[in-house]
């Protein structure tokens, strides 16, 4: 199973699009499933307020735990992942055209050739997209 099928995977379980995405790291992040789970439950639905997608908040997790800070250099390591958190919002929003989950949730959203990978698994529940789109956008910052 790759990366995008496990996110959408626990997602279909009922995991929400925090979890789904940080989950999806496991692998790379040396969190268990677990772990997790337990960190990006209260992140979603926009950590209960309808703020900050979840999707958004586990990916900033994710990129956060792939580029560890530097004890010798924590303002500079801080700066880092502060600039990945950046990009990572400035192509969400480009994607999608908010960041924010309540207005997510009412926009149609669908996959389409800005989300190849969601498009590719034939995705229609906006959630899903979301956070396929996220694990997609995280695979290219990686590149």
């Amino acid at each position: 199973m790759n990366r995008y099928e496990k996110a959408a995977a626990y997602h279909h379980k009922g995991f929400n699009c925090c979890q789904s995405v940080l989950a999806a790291y496991t692998d790379l992040t040396g969190l268990s499933e677990q772990a997790s789970f337990d960190m990006g439950g209260g992140f979603g639905a926009g950590a209960q307020t309808g703020e900050l997608c979840g999707a958004i908040t586990g990916a900033i997790m994710t990129l956060g735990l792939l580029t560890p800070v530097n004890p010798e250099d924590p303002v500079g390591s801080k700066r880092r992942t502060g600039a990945l958190a950046k990009e990572f919002q400035k192509r969400f929003q480009e994607k999608f055209g908010d960041l924010r989950c309540h207005p997510l949730l009412k926009a149609d959203i669908h996959a389409t050739d800005a989300t190849p990978a969601a498009q590719d698994m034939g995705l229609t529940n906006r959630c899903d997209v979301l956070i396929i789109s996220a694990v997609e956008i995280i695979e290219e910052m990686r590149k």
